[in-house]
Formats: structure tokens, C-alpha cells, sequence
């Protein structure tokens, strides 16, 4: 098994960048909000779907070891623990 050659700041300074300056305007639709995004933040690809772990293994597919940033569209957080979700736009 090979792992993501960025650290785990690395990756989420890029990912949240990505999301924010590329993706964002296209996805957040009133259908994605609330689902799971995951990004390579190495090339730029996205899956989009309802479960963490399958929309990651999707972009794994195409490149094994690759370095994942994930949300939830539409808000702060993937998951809240002891706390709420927080939306992010209306």
C-alpha cells in the first residue's frame, strides 16, 4: 500500500483551496447540499455521493495513492461530534 506523499495540513490547505476557488460554484445545487464531496487534491477530481469511504475508494481507483481532502456540501463539517453541522451558505 502507498501513501499520499503530502501531510495531512498540506492536504487540507488544498483541498478546502480547490473546493473554494474551482469547485464550490459548480456543486453546491440544492441536490448535493448535504452530500459528501472528496477531492484529489493532486489533480483536481471529484466524486460526489452520499457515503465518506465511497466517494474516497472511487478517486483511489484511478490513482491508489491518492491524497484526499473530503466535505459535506454545504457545510462546515463532514460530521458533527457532540455538536451541529453548520450550513455555510443558504
Amino acid at each position: 500500500m502507498s501513501y499520499p506523499k503530502l501531510s495531512g495540513e498540506e492536504i487540507t490547505q488544498r483541498g478546502r483551496a480547490i473546493y473554494e476557488k474551482s469547485i464550490r460554484p459548480q456543486v453546491e445545487t440544492a441536490q448535493n447540499i448535504g452530500k459528501i464531496i472528496s477531492i484529489n487534491v493532486e489533480t483536481g477530481e471529484y466524486e460526489i455521493g452520499d457515503d465518506l469511504i465511497a466517494t474516497s475508494r472511487q478517486l483511489q481507483v484511478k490513482q491508489a495513492d491518492a491524497a484526499i481532502w473530503a466535505g459535506r456540501i454545504g457545510f462546515n463539517a463532514v460530521y458533527a461530534v457532540g455538536g451541529t453541522l453548520i450550513r455555510t451558505a443558504s
